[in-house]
């Protein structure tokens, strides 16, 4: 069964929280699974990250919005994105439909389309206060996922938004094989048993 994965990513964006993910996630096509699909989504052709790397997106966020998992990520100019009426009125996400997760300030996207509602959530913590400001009850951990909607903070937890997007499409075992390719020489049995203790609520 086809699966396509977008990766909402906006001007002034964090390398970390788009790439990392994309990549991990990507592991799937490399193993050979020719209907897994991951895509950069944007509102314009290109983007230029807030460390000043220009990558051509995939598609557009139309696009997106039919995507099976969407993941919203952050950047340096995430408040300016979520008080832009012509870029967030392009985005419709359905968590009926999708699996839907945010890294970092992406929750405070996620917060204003709506998708968060009462649900504790979690970000950065520099994003914090303006995330808490959104009316998001921040929680002071990695990750959380509530049904289809998830969140993360910090960049280097793109490993638990991979996990949970792999495990909810693929299933807990090809979650584990993706994350121990990518887990340090050393350390492969504790950093895959953490990010799968932040993902174990997922039922396959």
């Amino acid at each position: 069964m086809k699966k396509h994965i977008a990766i909402l990513t906006f001007d002034g964006f964090n390398e970390l929280d788009s790439l990392i993910a994309f990549g991990i996630l990507s592991r799937i096509t490399l193993l050979g699974d020719t209907d897994w699909r991951v895509s950069i989504a944007s509102p314009t052709t290109r983007v230029t990250s807030m460390n000043g790397l220009t990558i051509d997106a995939h598609i557009d966020l139309q696009e997106a919005n039919s995507a099976d998992a969407v993941l919203i990520g952050s950047g340096m100019k995430t408040r300016e994105v979520g008080n832009d009426a012509s870029i967030m009125g392009q985005i419709n996400l359905d968590p009926q439909k999708q699996l839907i997760v945010s890294q970092c300030s992406g929750t405070f996207l996620m917060a204003k389309l709506g998708l968060i509602g009462k649900t504790p959530a979690c970000t950065d913590t520099t994003s914090k206060p303006w995330v808490q400001a959104a009316g998001v009850n921040v929680l002071n951990q990695a990750f959380y996922s509530n049904g289809n909607i998830a969140t993360a903070g910090g960049c280097l937890s793109a490993q638990y938004v991979s996990g949970w997007l792999i495990a909810r499409l693929k299933g807990l075992e090809q979650a584990s094989e993706v994350l121990r390719y990518f887990a340090p020489v050393g350390e492969k049995d504790e950093y895959v048993n953490r990010a799968l203790a932040h993902i174990a609520q997922v039922r396959t």
